[in-house]
């Protein structure tokens, strides 16, 4: 059986797509899937261990199992933390999109799930001519959309939305993330992003302070029913 594949994408940068996606590898490992996370171009990475190393990309690698190559997780390594479109100038890199096909393929071919993190929101260039829809679109279409929970997220989810679906890509489903612990009527956003989103939730995520505190992974994980990808369509299906 041929692994499944997902682009994760958010409603903004910072709303927690890492922290979603290891949520997600947690639940589906925890639900006897083979789970891979990838990064393929990452910005704001620090010179570790010989090579440059992101610390979203990191995660994804400790989340998964089983465990893949630093070089297959993240093949795009930049030092600037900013876009990722000017990070690789400022590094002289041009982003091979053959590479990072090569990269994909590898890590599916160990796994029954592979989750591709963007980088940014949707309409964020992951790199000069490189858009997120070119990239979801080569994968099989289907995206997870991580939608950060504070006021505003209602006309960005469905703004991404509508976006995905213009792009001729599928949203397969999208997760709550608590970004904002102050933030009133919580449930009942989620009751409208539930009526407005064209794809079911995967679950809410518990917020998460800067001390970590919120359980770590596997406790968001229990957030998650995995579940959800048998119900999904398969690619060309």
């Amino acid at each position: 059986m041929s692994a499944r594949t997902f682009l994760v994408t958010g409603t903004d940068t910072g709303i927690g797509k890492t922290h979603a996606s290891v949520a997600l590898l947690h639940a589906l490992r925890a639900d006897g899937r083979r789970a891979i996370g990838m990064k393929p171009v990452a910005s704001g990475c620090d010179w570790q261990d010989g090579g440059w190393r992101n610390t979203d990309a990191l995660a994804l690698q400790a989340a998964s199992r089983p465990r893949p190559d630093y070089a297959d997780v993240n093949p795009v390594a930049l030092p600037e933390a900013t876009a990722p479109t000017l990070a690789a100038r400022a590094a002289g890199v041009v982003v091979d999109v053959a590479a990072l096909h090569a990269a994909h393929a590898r890590l599916a071919s160990a796994a029954d799930v592979v989750l591709v993190e963007g980088a940014g929101g949707w309409d964020a260039p992951l790199a000069d001519g490189l858009e997120h829809a070119d990239l979801a679109r080569r994968l099989g279409g289907a995206v997870v959309l991580v939608v950060g929970l504070r006021l505003g997220c209602l006309s960005h989810a469905r703004l991404t939305a509508r976006a995905i679906a213009a792009d001729g890509c599928r949203l397969a489903g999208w997760v709550g993330n608590r970004i904002d612990p102050g933030f009133s009527r919580v449930e009942d956003y989620i009751g409208l992003l539930e009526a407005a989103l064209p794809a079911p939730c995967l679950g809410v995520l518990p917020f998460v302070g800067d001390g970590g505190d919120g359980g770590g992974p596997d406790a968001a994980a229990l957030a998650l029913d995995p579940a959800w990808i048998d119900a999904l369509p398969r690619p060309g299906a």
